[in-house]
């Protein structure tokens, strides 16, 4: 694949600020978008407190309800434009400004996030780990990932190419998954699953992953992910052509759902991991989820979770804000990871 960062145009590097600290946007491509923190010609690092702003505001993360995150897989992003303008301020760095070449050594997150994101509820959730020291690695799908999984197989590898590439391959991985964002996840760890070895590097820098509200259960939850996401007014007619379309073209599609339930389930990352989920997400079949997670400890795996009675798919931060990131960075605390001062 080559040098992948560097063979995009001076147009899609950005410098942008929040909270009057800079970062560095790179598109790497349609769906992939790179932020990280420069450092000064001193040699020493700017860092970017890139602060959410996570107090008991209700405005703090306006998610859209849309969602078809994981479990039978299913849910993406729109891959259009990658967030590029939710700063304040934004001007074209030089070509010379490649890559602070320094900053490659900032732990990487990877963020996974859900159908229909919004690039400044998207940024909430980058400046928290921007703020922490760290860069942040955004990738979007878009419906057709989804739809025609031998697609977004593609889109899996396509991520898995540039975590091995020689700006990320030495750098300690953690991941954040939202909504179909955990679909996506998997069609990445499909490809670790199947070339363990080419791959095993990439697996063990992974030191954590996090899952927000995750599509459990049947190719009916994930229906009625698909309706509540393209069309929320007529989602029972599109969940309707949704199974319709799983049963026509079966082995294109549920045959592919259904085995990447089984990589998720077999998860060759055992690193440490979080879920955050509601015992009234239509999305998400409460028995299945708490038997993944007992599963997961069974395998020796370190697993926390935070249940909400009610919530709202693929909103949790913004429902439950205090609760949310107290979880949240009780977690990173226990992870090894290296990170300033600041608070979430």
């Amino acid at each position: 694949m080559g040098n992948l960062l560097f063979a995009i145009g001076n147009d899609t590097t950005m410098s942008e600020q929040v909270n009057g600290r800079r970062f560095i946007t790179k598109r790497i491509s349609s769906g992939i978008t790179y932020y990280y923190t420069p450092f000064s010609g001193a040699g020493e690092e700017t860092v970017c407190a890139a602060k959410a702003n996570c107090q008991t505001s209700t405005a703090l993360c306006p998610i859209s309800h849309s969602a078809l995150p994981l479990s039978n897989s299913s849910s993406v992003d729109p891959a259009s434009s990658p967030l590029l303008s939710d700063s304040p301020s934004h001007t074209p760095v030089s070509s010379q400004n490649q890559f602070d070449s320094a900053a490659t050594s900032h732990p990487l997150l990877v963020f996974f996030s859900w159908l229909g994101a919004q690039p400044g509820v998207v940024g909430k959730y980058r400046d928290l780990y921007l703020d922490r020291g760290m860069d942040v690695l955004l990738v979007q799908t878009n419906v057709m990932h989804f739809l025609w999984p031998r697609w977004g197989l593609d889109h899996g590898l396509e991520v898995l190419k540039v975590l091995e590439e020689p700006q990320f391959s030495g750098r300690a991985v953690l991941v954040h998954a939202s909504s179909i964002g955990g679909y996506t996840f998997t069609q990445t760890l499909t490809h670790i699953a199947q070339g363990q070895k080419k791959h095993a590097g990439l697996a063990q820098r992974v030191i954590g992953h996090i899952y927000d509200s995750l599509v459990v259960g049947t190719l009916h939850h994930m229906a009625i992910g698909l309706g509540n996401t393209l069309m929320p007014r007529f989602s029972n007619f599109i969940k309707n052509i949704a199974m319709l379309y799983f049963w026509l073209f079966k082995t294109q599609t549920a045959d592919f759902y259904n085995n990447s339930v089984q990589v998720f389930r077999n998860n060759p990352i055992t690193a440490p991991a979080l879920f955050f989920f509601s015992e009234n997400d239509a999305l998400c079949n409460l028995a299945d989820m708490e038997t993944l997670i007992d599963l997961w400890r069974k395998r020796g795996m370190t697993v926390e979770s935070r249940k909400w009675k009610e919530s709202r798919h693929a909103a949790h931060m913004r429902c439950h804000p205090e609760d949310y990131l107290f979880t949240l960075e009780k977690f990173l605390n226990s992870l090894p990871i290296s990170s300033p001062n600041a608070k979430m």
